[in-house]
């Protein structure tokens, strides 16, 4: 079976062999979107088996998820830390000799303000993902969460970065997207992106951006499902 972002199969197996890394007595930050929904899945089915463990859901949509599949959760604010994280990438740099290997662009949820404090806090971060998401060079557009009032500010200065910058409508509302902190996206093309780092670097420096999603430095793995098994790329 096939879904129109990959294979649901090769989805599936990427999602579970992360969630054989969570030991008892961690705490795993639970990523938004349908690979990282299946590491969610087997978590509970873990716990289910007496498997002790708290979640830090990075979205509205992982939080439900979480609790349908009896995960108990917690907060960044109640833990010492998090021992790991398992979150889904829109696209992932996944050539060694190329500028980023590893750099991921994540946000087509609008939910990457708070996977990335929820990754970036963790002792290993592990990124979920089928083939359909790898690329040598990463070429998406990139979402740009901001202020509502700087919407239109940050989009002329994107266009100064050589972006093409484009307000994210909502699919079923009139409107613009808003995240789960009450924000914008702005998707921006770059066309192929030879220096993520940089980029970031000046995206992350923009008055009114709330974050970005280029992750860059972030992973330690991913982990790539496949129709015979799932291939892990350490970093």
């Amino acid at each position: 079976m096939k879904t129109a972002g990959g294979s649901t199969t090769a989805k599936r197996r990427a999602g579970e062999h992360a969630a054989e890394a969570v030991e008892d007595g961690f705490v795993v930050g639970l990523g938004t979107g349908s690979t990282a929904a299946y590491a969610i899945d087997a978590i509970g089915r873990a716990v289910d088996d007496g498997l002790e463990v708290q979640g830090i859901p990075t979205s509205f949509q992982s939080r439900r998820r979480a609790l349908e599949a009896g995960i108990p959760l917690t907060t960044l604010d109640a833990v010492d830390g998090i021992d790991l994280a398992i979150d889904g990438a829109d696209q992932v740099a996944d050539d060694p000799a190329a500028n980023g290997y590893g750099a991921l662009i994540k946000g087509g949820g609008a939910a990457h303000t708070r996977e990335k404090l929820v990754d970036s806090a963790a002792d290993r971060f592990v990124v979920v993902a089928d083939p359909s998401k790898l690329e040598s060079v990463l070429e998406r557009a990139v979402p740009v969460e901001v202020i509502p009032d700087a919407h239109t500010v940050v989009a002329d200065r994107l266009r100064d970065f050589g972006g093409e910058p484009t307000l994210r409508d909502a699919e079923h509302k009139d409107g613009p997207v808003v995240t789960d902190n009450g924000n914008l996206v702005i998707d921006c093309a770059f066309g192929p992106i030879e220096e993520p780092e940089t980029l970031a670097t000046r995206l992350s420096r923009l008055p009114g951006v709330v974050e970005h999603g280029l992750f860059v430095g972030l992973a330690d793995a991913t982990y790539v499902g496949t129709a015979d098994g799932v291939d892990v790329r350490e970093y």
